[in-house]
């Protein structure tokens, strides 16, 4: 199975009543095509989410998504990176987004010396890397963070010299968890 990524934004705000019915009425459409949705990241303002799938490839989850009515425009394959022993809790601590696109495909740990040799300014900003979701042909990446606010973050990415397209405070949606804002 593959992790697939959707990204999605919305016009207007989508509220988390209409995610909780997205979710419950695609399972049909899901299971025909053996896509599993694990987690989704709805912005504060519910302009923009970030879906995570399993699935046999990203066709699949294009199709399985389309069939439920989902605009799949925003769809890639990646992989999933973990801060050291991450659990559900630690997880659904995290409440801010980074977005990151690249002109020329880089790899997670090229970020990762970035953002380690800035450890002390994340650490002054109380940054806490929780999870990283890197597309396959290395040009997007999605960074998640415990932090105060998204403002914090995007102030700390700014100084430690990292690239970014985004910066946004989101909910977390896992099965039955929703985490709520920090």
């Amino acid at each position: 199975m593959t992790d697939v990524f959707l990204e999605r934004a919305f016009e207007p705000p989508l509220t988390v009543t209409a995610i909780k019915a997205l979710l419950s009425d695609a399972p049909a459409c899901f299971d025909r095509h053996r896509v599993r949705w694990l987690e989704s990241h709805l912005a504060r303002d519910g302009h923009r989410m970030v879906c995570h799938f399993l699935a046999p490839d990203t066709e699949s989850a294009r199709i399985a998504l389309r069939q439920a009515g989902a605009d799949a425009r925003i769809l890639w394959c990646g992989t999933v990176h973990d801060a050291p022993a991450l659990d559900l809790p630690g997880l659904t601590s995290a409440n801010v987004l980074v977005e990151r696109s690249f002109a020329r495909p880089v790899t997670v740990e090229q970020i990762q010396a970035l953002e380690d040799a800035a450890a002390g300014c994340l650490q002054s900003h109380r940054l806490r890397f929780v999870r990283t979701y890197a597309s396959l042909d290395g040009r997007r990446m999605i960074c998640l963070y415990q932090a105060p606010d998204a403002e914090s973050v995007r102030l700390a990415q700014r100084q430690a010299g990292m690239p970014l397209d985004r910066v946004w405070s989101f909910r977390y949606f896992h099965h039955c968890v929703t985490a709520t804002f920090s």
